[in-house]
């Protein structure tokens, strides 16, 4: 293998933990096979859908309040009552108004707002999360096969824009809804299972 030259060392924020999301799929797929009752599946797929929570709803309402706070800054100085307004807001469209008692407090304690030189720092979650649901979803239907093309994407991962390394590894275009919607099948099919073994359908 060639060194990595200095340049190509950098690689960007949406690809950062590509890898350890992809290994936290793995290992959390081979506990649940493993699983000797329900209640420890359950325990399982609770964890597996505290991240699709995280991703999908929390991270957005992030993003969504900073958006709009940005805005609103352009004509001063944004109060903290309205600061408590913005976030309220972005949480309840966030979750679809399904979150009792939101923390409209947490733009005061969450750290990522106050990073000023990296705006959006929570977008590379819900991102990197994404992509790396379609990477597994690939993995899960190609199999061994895939070990290739997926070492590969990471090592060019400093190389190129993520357009033209999942196009050149994978053969996709990210712009496409469907290479989205791919991956998030499998949280679905997650909360579908957890739905039947709580509702007693599960056996």
């Amino acid at each position: 293998m060639s060194p990595v030259k200095g340049m190509n060392k950098k690689y960007p924020m949406i690809m950062a933990e590509t890898a350890s999301i992809f290994s936290e799929m793995i290992i959390l797929d081979a506990a649940m096979e493993k699983a000797e009752s329900t209640n420890e599946r359950l325990f399982l797929l609770d964890e597996k859908l505290k991240r699709s929570v995280m991703n999908f709803m929390n991270i957005p309402s992030r993003f969504l309040f900073e958006t709009r706070f940005f805005e609103e800054r352009k004509h001063g100085i944004v109060s903290s009552s309205r600061l408590n307004e913005l976030m309220k807001t972005a949480m309840d469209e966030a979750y679809q108004g399904s979150l009792d008692g939101a923390s409209i407090h947490s733009w005061f304690w969450t750290p990522h707002f106050y990073i000023t030189n990296t705006p959006f720092y929570n977008f590379p979650y819900t991102f990197g999360y994404l992509f790396s649901l379609n990477l597994y979803s690939r993995a899960k239907e190609i199999g061994k096969e895939f070990e290739k093309s997926y070492l590969d994407l990471l090592r060019d991962s400093g190389r190129m824009p993520i357009e033209e390394l999942v196009m050149k590894h994978l053969g996709e275009d990210i712009t496409s809804q469907v290479f989205w919607e791919k991956g998030m099948q499998l949280s679905i099919k997650d909360a579908e299972e957890f739905i039947n073994l709580t509702s007693g359908a599960g056996g």
